[in-house]
């Protein structure tokens, strides 16, 4: 029988370090991913593929695609949640586009590289997650419509993902698009298996 959980209130400094260390561990699994040319789900993905398709830099993208998003997280989730995602989101935008200038790969084995980029993404979203925060997005809006529809968040997300992918296999090669599938369902379940109530719950 699972014990009873606790909610914990964490100090700013805490948040603080956290942010830091989980947008940063994200922006090193969005490195690598670029590096292989793969894309994720969500609207990292729909960011990444965009840049792709653009030229234009993942973190300029990024911010920009989530700023309808923090309206529908502010009447969903509330003031604070909404504060944390911004932050979050904004610092991600910022060190993945610079981490390239310090952190470069000369080679990497496309399994290995999708299993270390799923890997390190799933744990820096951990982070976010256990201090209150996100990276905006698909995910909050699935949470509205939930609310407001009865419509579930999962099929939500599962269709956004779906389409993304689906327009993915007319712009890269077919083995990147399914090691980029790869990566997003370790993610998932990596935060699926982890991130629990029972667990842990933190504001």
């Amino acid at each position: 029988m699972a014990e009873p959980h606790h909610s914990i209130n964490h100090t700013l400094a805490e948040d603080a370090q956290a942010f830091a260390l989980g947008t940063t561990i994200c922006s090193l699994g969005l490195l690598i991913l670029t590096n292989l040319g793969l894309i994720t789900g969500q609207t990292a993905g729909l960011a990444v593929l965009l840049s792709y398709l653009t030229g234009m830099k993942f973190g300029v993208l990024f911010f920009l695609v989530n700023i309808p998003f923090y309206i529908l997280a502010y009447m969903r989730m509330g003031t604070r949640f909404t504060i944390k995602t911004f932050i979050a989101v904004a610092l991600l935008s910022v060190i993945a586009d610079q981490l390239p200038n310090f952190v470069k790969f000369s080679e990497i084995d496309p399994l290995v590289g999708t299993l270390i980029m799923a890997g390190v993404t799933g744990l820096g979203l951990m982070v976010l997650f256990r201090h209150g925060a996100s990276l905006g997005g698909i995910g909050v809006l699935a949470l509205y419509l939930q609310d407001k529809t009865g419509f579930r968040a999962g099929h939500t997300q599962l269709i956004f993902d779906a389409c993304l992918f689906t327009v993915a296999f007319f712009v890269l090669p077919l083995p990147m698009v399914l090691y980029s599938l790869l990566g997003a369902v370790i993610v998932n379940l990596i935060i699926a298996t982890n991130h629990r109530k029972d667990r842990y719950v933190a504001l």
